[in-house]
């Protein structure tokens, strides 16, 4: 193993705090975006190329980042969307036979620049208590003055529409043409995952953009409707929020998933708003309310919808609850065959738990299958 040259390198809050570390490699470099933590132990693959994450500065809670490489099968888009990764120990090695790259080799090819050698408790601990904020990493040490001027130009994730940078820019298809079933999905920062669970359940998916209008979506004639997660505030989604709108009146299946279940609940005259810290991990408890049975998840989100205009909703009924805070995790509608979750069933490599999630959709589209042939 070869010495690695590093540079000093800082954090600075939007607050004024200032946490040090290490460049990861021999570069300068500075990133923007809102500070938040991820508490997985694993999975960081999966963390850096999810579109929920774009513009947000990853700091990973586990030690040691980068020990198991990467591998170009095991990610949710096509690049990194993270602005920045903050770690403890970086490792610049790795083990694992089914590795085809080092993390630094994935990093440098997507450009994104990265701090190690951080003390990730302290820094964790301070966001659990003063909420997470936009911040500036960089290697310009001996500047901080210019960087807190950059740093305040930053627009705060609280308003800010970030669907229209992941989404795709054109329709395409996903899966195979024969498939029996047909799904339309709404594009607002989708991971790949879901669309190889909507697969392999027998969907033939065809994905529109952000703004695309549900005469569009209609068109194709779907057998049902999917409205996937994705990055920044919920409430400026105004043409997805009436995309879900006309959706619902359409009687036919719905299904959302975070941001995707943002957008059903706000639909539905239910509100949004911004998290304190948000949920951010692979080990967060939810209870199935109609179950009663507990679910271990993966979470990724700085907004929840509103619970007392969410339980005063003579149309809407709480599913799932989180059971940390008690905030909503899982909607659906009394009347119509539209849920949705605030939480990731499709997390690779997971928890599982919620997987079930997929089989319940397809019952949904089922059942108003046959309702259809028979009228």
């Amino acid at each position: 193993m070869k010495y690695q040259a590093k540079k000093k390198a800082l954090i600075l809050l939007a607050d004024g705090t200032i946490f040090y570390g290490k460049s990861v490699g021999d570069k300068d470099g500075t990133a923007f975006g809102e500070v938040c933590f991820n508490t997985g132990m694993t999975g960081y693959q999966e963390i850096f190329t999810d579109p929920s994450y774009f513009g947000q500065l990853m700091v990973t809670t586990n030690a040691h980042i980068g020990n198991y490489g990467t591998n170009v099968d095991e990610v949710e888009s096509e690049t990194i969307k993270i602005a920045g990764l903050i770690c403890r120990n970086f490792s610049y090695e790795y083990s694992r036979p089914l590795a085809d790259a080092s993390l630094k080799e994935f990093l440098d090819k997507n450009d994104l620049f990265a701090i190690s050698d951080v003390d990730t408790r302290a820094l964790v601990s301070y966001i659990r208590d003063n909420g997470a904020m936009n911040a500036v990493i960089s290697t310009e040490v001996d500047n901080i003055p210019e960087l807190k001027k950059q740093l305040e130009k930053v627009p705060s994730m609280e308003g800010l529409e970030l669907a229209s940078k992941v989404s795709t820019k054109e329709p395409y298809f996903y899966g195979d043409a024969s498939a029996p079933v047909k799904i339309a999905a709404l594009d607002i920062g989708i991971k790949k995952n879901i669309l190889r669970n909507l697969e392999k359940r027998g969907a033939y998916i065809k994905v529109f953009p952000y703004n695309a209008t549900f005469a569009e979506m209609s068109d194709w004639n779907p057998d049902a409707y999917f409205i996937s997660n994705g990055p920044g505030d919920p409430e400026p989604l105004s043409e997805a929020i009436q995309v879900a709108k006309e959706i619902i009146k359409t009687d036919k299946p719905l299904f959302g998933i975070c941001l995707g279940h943002q957008v059903i609940a706000l639909a539905n005259g239910v509100s949004t708003y911004k998290m304190h810290n948000g949920h951010r991990g692979i080990n967060h408890p939810i209870l199935n309310l109609l179950t009663g049975k507990g679910e271990i998840t993966s979470q990724n989100h700085g907004f929840a919808i509103n619970r007392e205009e969410t339980e005063a909703n003579q149309d809407l009924e709480i599913t799932h609850v989180h059971l940390n805070d008690q905030t909503v995790a899982g909607i659906r509608m009394k009347n119509k065959d539209v849920f949705s979750v605030q939480y990731h069933p499709e997390a690779s490599p997971g928890p599982h738990d919620a997987d079930y999630l997929f089989d319940d959709f397809f019952k949904l589209i089922e059942k108003t299958s046959m309702q259809s042939t028979e009228v």
